[in-house]
């Protein structure tokens, strides 16, 4: 008889050991990638000798639980003049953290790169035009140079902006800021986000 009562709590003691290893066993799958809320766009329109003229345009696209985990994104529409060309700054943010991510971009500039693409960029008759101008001199976009086509061929368009991080910089095209096959360099998207543009 004392073994059918000890048969039972033996087997309880094993299985409660068991239970407990694969729970703590198990893979916790994390998420290093940062949590971005806000993208502002700032635009200043430049002279013909480079100098900033005028007051800056900020358009920005956000989403309180992250753009690309939330369901609620919101983005304003850049409306541009046809024939200028404007410095582009971009800021990156985590609202939920109180964090300016720009930095981070810069400090780690040779693993970060943006991409402008959709109709605003891409074919034959895209009406601007994307040079890379960070101060560092990485090809990174923080800052750079839009040029609006003094006749372009449609008013409204798709202006995409993609993040990527880790890519290998060195890979044919892509140090190309409307490289569409963008994802052949490696890495992975932080940001991939589309305002639509409307050309005055």
């Amino acid at each position: 008889m004392k073994t059918y009562h000890k048969l039972p709590i033996y087997a309880l003691s094993i299985s409660l050991f068991a239970f407990a290893s694969c729970e703590s066993e198990d893979p916790v799958i994390e998420n290093d990638g940062e949590v971005i809320t806000d993208v502002n766009l700032n635009f200043t329109e430049l002279d013909a000798s480079g100098n900033e003229v005028g007051t800056p345009l900020t358009f920005n696209a956000s989403d309180a639980e992250g753009i690309e985990v939330g369901n609620a994104l919101t983005t304003d529409d850049i409306e541009l003049e046809a024939g200028k060309t404007y410095r582009l700054d971009i800021e990156v943010l985590n609202s939920i953290e109180n964090e300016d991510i720009t930095e981070e971009i810069l400090e780690e500039g040779d693993e970060h790169q943006f991409y402008f693409l959709g109709s605003a960029f891409e074919g034959s008759s895209a009406p601007l035009t994307y040079a890379y101008d960070d101060e560092s001199g990485e090809l990174i976009g923080v800052s750079g140079i839009v040029t609006v086509s003094s006749s372009p061929g449609f008013n409204n368009a798709q202006f995409r902006v993609v993040l990527r991080h880790d890519l290998n910089k060195d890979f044919p095209g892509a140090t190309n800021p409307s490289f569409s096959n963008f994802t052949e360099a490696g890495g992975e998207s932080d940001l991939d986000v589309t305002f639509p543009l409307i050309l005055n």
